[in-house]
């Protein structure tokens, strides 16, 4: 196979300049494909499902009758991001962490930001994921947003944006360490002479970060993830997790508050819980502080949070930043606490609150994405240009009857990379999700998740909606240079 025929047809290609023309950090890799014998590249693809197969690398799709759990789809095929890109990547996303975080801890605590009119008082109450409870919390260091993962996208100016913020739970990490892992057997020369930077510590640094947050400093705190359970979508990485950094996988039922602590139940009785990577919304984390119906979390959880006597990240209340309308105010957030300019813009948003802007939206639906605030995973959202006249107009009058809880963006012309289609090469529109860690200091992965769209066409990247992914490789150096 050769990519005599990859035809880039006028998009942005992350391999590609021009009509086989490489970029400069991807020579090494399209040398190596376009040297490997006929067939080789489909038994090296074969073989790749076959190991994450074994792995048992899944997600779980909530709305297919047909089965819990699927394998992630995954193309053997990796996206390169050269040195300077990557620069203004890892130089964006501190910024704006740390910005959201400063928010976050304004929005509990004193509000300066809407006393001096950059968010709107009303759309901050407004928002679902904004919980009254977390007012005057004082999370362990400070910090509230400890595991962010950020998607970004890439339009036909070759520029990166931001798309969303995922400051509650966000998933995918695991399927990126697995993925690196397959692919440097798959192409073990290609990666050496590539020079691409690891990921494999990101569980090591995970565990650090947590550790930051011990209370009382602890010498030896002990550490825990808490899953919903394996009905979960994302359970495979929470068992994942939990396995890489060496601590226990618990559900709520296996934890107790008694004397102002959490404990653990374990085999030698109960042991006491200084860390919790909780990976349970907010509002099912304690029946006694939140929903009272829920079963997942620990009665009275908040309770010895407040009292700092365990920590939980990411901490409770920071969805709100989370939050799709709230994402259109963080350009003006980021120079509200720091002074500066964002340094990875946002996509252009229209907030449907806003009348003016909502008319707008209304009036060109065939025109825009339109997203639900507080939905994720691909769900209730409209790509307008693909949708249909009787789409259109369901989705206008959800607008209409809530526009608090709607956004819209202009499409974007997503950049493409190279996916093995049958016998040859096609372009499929991607996504990049890298991750982010904040405990002693910030740290942004090297690498993340690419997610593509499978189908032809499509822009909806999602697991949930038919999407797979590649391995990210970021590189140390560009070949030459």
């Amino acid at each position: 196979m050769d990519f005599n025929d990859y035809d880039t047809e006028g998009y942005y290609d992350e391999l590609f300049e021009a009509q086989a023309r490489p970029r400069p950090g991807t020579s090494i890799l399209i040398d190596r494909l376009e040297s490997l014998p006929s067939g080789d590249i489909l038994r090296r693809q074969k073989a790749a499902e076959a190991a994450l197969f074994n792995m048992g690398v899944t997600f779980t799709v909530y709305s297919d009758e047909t089965g819990i759990e699927k394998i992630f789809p995954f193309d053997i095929v990796p996206r390169i991001v050269e040195p300077g890109d990557w620069k203004q990547i890892e130089d964006g996303l501190k910024q704006r962490i740390y910005a959201l975080n400063l928010f976050i801890d304004d929005v509990y605590h004193d509000q300066k930001i809407i006393k001096d009119g950059i968010i709107p008082e009303e759309i901050l109450y407004s928002g679902k994921c904004f919980q009254e409870q977390c007012r005057g919390i004082n999370p362990p260091k400070g910090i509230w947003c400890h595991i962010t993962g950020t998607d970004l996208v890439r339009d036909k100016d070759g520029k990166f944006y931001v798309l969303e913020d995922n400051l509650r739970t966000p998933s995918g990490v695991s399927y990126v360490l697995e993925n690196r892992q397959v692919l440097k057997r798959t192409f073990p020369l290609v990666f050496e002479a590539s020079k691409v930077r690891p990921v494999d510590d990101y569980p090591e640094r995970l565990l650090s970060t947590l550790q930051h947050l011990t209370p009382d400093n602890t010498s030896q705190p002990t550490v825990a993830l808490l899953t919903p359970g394996i009905y979960n979508s994302a359970y495979f990485e929470h068992s994942f997790l939990a396995q890489q950094m060496g601590i226990e996988l618990v559900e709520g039922s296996d934890l107790v508050v008694s004397d102002g602590y959490v404990f653990m139940r374990t085999t030698k009785g109960f042991q006491k819980v200084d860390v919790i990577y909780r990976r349970i919304d907010d509002t099912f984390l304690d029946p006694t502080a939140f929903n009272p119906d829920s079963l997942l979390g620990v009665p009275g959880i908040i309770d010895v949070y407040k009292a700092g006597r365990v920590a939980l990240a990411n901490a409770p209340g920071t969805g709100i930043a989370d939050d799709k309308v709230i994402y259109a105010y963080v350009p003006k957030i980021i120079k509200y606490y720091t002074g500066e300019d964002a340094i990875l813009p946002n996509v252009p948003t229209y907030v449907c609150w806003d009348e003016k802007e909502k008319e707008h939206v209304l009036g060109n639906l065939d025109k825009y994405v339109v997203k639900a605030a507080n939905e994720s995973g691909g769900y209730g959202m409209l790509v307008g240009p693909h949708a249909g006249p009787k789409e259109r107009e369901e989705f206008a009058e959800k607008i209409k009857a809530n526009p608090r809880n709607y956004i819209a963006q202009p499409t974007v012309s997503l950049s493409r990379v190279p996916v093995i289609v049958d016998d040859h090469f096609e372009g499929r529109h991607v996504d990049l999700r890298p991750y982010v860690l904040y405990g002693e200091d910030i740290y942004v992965m090297p690498g993340g998740l690419t997610r593509v769209a499978l189908r032809k066409g499509s822009l909806v990247v999602n697991s949930s909606q038919g999407g797979g992914s590649k391995d990210t490789w970021v590189l140390e150096t560009v070949p030459g240079n």
